[in-house]
């Protein structure tokens, strides 16, 4: 039985190595080509072209982020300078203008009256102690401070305040008036002449109703006011106001008042001058009642 077996076998062997070698062949045709130097060269080309464009695209994507972040910083700066352009040419100065602004913010005075030492009534229109009781004629000093062009004068009847050195003092009328006259501009001093036990204590109702120096003032028929205000420091208690009108001879006037409360009498401060030059009056009235103080003692 195994001779026909082993002689099948040997009658197949050929056949099958024809098969073998007919599949090599045919695995051999169906292989892609090798790549030559040739063929690998573009396509090396390529790719590194790609590969070039994709970091070119990529480039200003990463440079955007940077060149925004300087923008913003750059205007960050630019707004900072502005708002210090405008702090300094714009923002108000720490001086007052032309006098103006004598009071605070809170009303309180920048020089308050000084009260006299024995605080007795009905010695308001006596001279001095000091000096020669026969003077009739205001004495000058020169605190620090004092604007240019100003002295304070010791005046006979009991006070003293700062005028301007060309104004000329008129001696006291019969309403009790202390005169200092500079061309258009009058400063009107009255030192105790009004009693508050017949006048009240309210220093803002005696300006507005019972002050005789702003008679005037009440009885045009063209009149306004503005700033009205009272001020308390210590035992001073003082009301303060601007006040415009138009006088007797037709002339438009602009006038500061203060009217001070000390020991029991009222004193009068008032500056008036044409209605076109208040800032004239306000530097006036600021140098006499900042410097306004009685001389009794």
């Amino acid at each position: 039985g195994r001779r026909p077996a082993a002689a099948a076998e040997a009658a197949a062997g050929p056949a099958r190595h024809r098969r073998d070698k007919r599949e090599k062949r045919e695995a051999r045709e169906t292989r892609p080509p090798r790549e030559t130097r040739a063929t690998r060269a573009p396509r090396e080309k390529a790719e590194t072209r790609e590969t070039g464009e994709t970091r070119q695209a990529s480039a200003p994507a990463q440079r955007k982020p940077r060149r925004l972040g300087r923008t913003l910083l750059l205007l960050i700066f630019l707004a900072l300078a502005a708002a210090v352009v405008y702090a300094m040419m714009f923002m108000p100065r720490s001086k007052d203008d032309d006098g103006q602004g004598r009071t605070g913010s809170a009303g309180t005075p920048s020089a308050a009256p000084h009260d006299p030492a024995d605080g007795d009534e009905g010695k308001a229109g006596k001279p001095a102690a000091s000096g020669d009781p026969g003077d009739q004629e205001p004495q000058s000093t020169d605190p620090a401070g004092l604007a240019k062009g100003f002295a304070v004068r010791k005046d006979p009847k009991g006070f003293k305040v700062a005028v301007h050195e060309d104004w000329t003092r008129r001696g006291e009328n019969g309403r009790g008036q202390i005169r200092y006259i500079g061309g258009d501009f009058e400063l009107v001093v009255v030192a105790g002449r009004d009693k508050m036990s017949e006048f009240g204590g309210d220093p803002m109702a005696y300006q507005q109703d019972r002050e005789a120096e702003l008679s005037a003032f009440r009885g045009s028929s063209w009149a306004s006011s503005s700033g009205l205000r009272r001020i308390d420091v210590g035992r001073t208690a003082m009301a303060e106001g601007s006040f415009r009108w138009r006088d007797s001879s037709g002339r438009n006037v602009y006038a500061r008042n203060l009217a001070m409360l000390i020991d029991g009498r009222y004193h009068v401060v008032l500056v008036i001058g044409p209605s076109d030059e208040r800032t004239a009056v306000n530097r006036y009235f600021q140098q006499a009642t900042a410097t306004y103080s009685t001389t009794n003692g």
